[in-house]
């Protein structure tokens, strides 16, 4: 499992960083336009007048409130256009709470999401090859405990830390994007949102349900389907603070990707 997060953080960082680059790429100088006759200046007013609506729709494109999503309090974005990202909200200061039942099915959505089925298809496959957690084998059966690990691993995880322990403790399981101040004023406020969340009354709240989520979520993979040789204390312990350190780059990265998904766009409209 441990194997599995760390790939996922190293994955993560690495398409971040060629979004990024891609982003951060000029885009080729536009000629200026030409000066407007004055016989002409009317139609060409009108022409505006035309294309504002369009513009005006382009515009909130990427707005969550003009796709539904403020409805249900959640997204339909996904991260780099594949992984779910259901519960990052832009540009949302005062919301509704989510009930029990919209967090537990939020999560749900996300969770069995049908990503989710090659991905950890994909860290079973590492996990094999690396041979990690002898304890499974190999060959077909081993693949199949491995692929079942990863699949409990990450659905436990989800539950524990966006539904179930938000649900007893009232707090709010979004990510709210800040979008405000330079990259270290909002790289320091997406890591912060590990030990700092919403309480669903809008206030900031120690966030217990990620801490103790993910640490009873550690304790129950690792005490219960992982092999025998891996149940202590401190394969636990890193099992957690590998699961913190995930979430906490998960964070970072939902609070730059709209600006990068909003670059990439422009740049192909363009």
């Amino acid at each position: 499992m441990t194997l599995c997060s760390r790939l996922q953080v190293f994955l993560a960082a690495l398409l971040l960083s060629a979004l990024a680059a891609n982003g951060q790429q000029p885009s080729p100088p536009q000629p200026a336009p030409a000066a407007p006759s004055s016989s002409s200046s009317s139609e060409q007013s009108q022409a505006v007048d035309k294309q504002a609506p369009d513009k005006n729709k382009e515009d909130h494109k990427d707005d969550p409130a003009q796709d539904g999503s403020s409805q249900e309090g959640t997204s339909k974005d996904r991260l780099f256009f594949t992984l779910p990202n259901f519960l990052t909200l832009e540009n949302a200061n005062q919301v509704p709470p989510l009930t029990t039942r919209q967090k537990f099915k939020v999560v749900a959505r996300s969770t069995f999401d049908y990503v989710q089925y090659p991905w950890w298809g994909f860290l079973a496959g590492i996990s094999q090859a690396e041979n990690s957690e002898p304890g499974y084998g190999q060959g077909a059966s081993g693949y199949a405990k491995r692929y079942g690990a990863a699949a409990a691993d990450g659905t436990i995880e989800n539950f524990m830390t966006s539904a179930v322990f938000p649900s007893i403790l009232k707090q709010d399981p979004r990510f709210f994007q800040s979008g405000k101040g330079g990259f270290w004023h909002r790289t320091w406020y997406a890591v912060s949102r590990v030990v700092i969340t919403r309480t669903d009354s809008g206030h900031e709240q120690v966030n217990y349900s990620e801490i103790f989520g993910s640490a009873i979520s550690a304790g129950i993979s690792t005490y219960s389907y992982h092999p025998h040789s891996d149940r202590t204390l401190s394969n636990t312990a890193s099992v957690w603070g590998t699961q913190v350190g995930y979430d906490t780059l998960t964070y970072w990265v939902k609070e730059f990707w709209p600006d990068v998904r909003r670059k990439l766009r422009k740049n192909k409209n363009e």
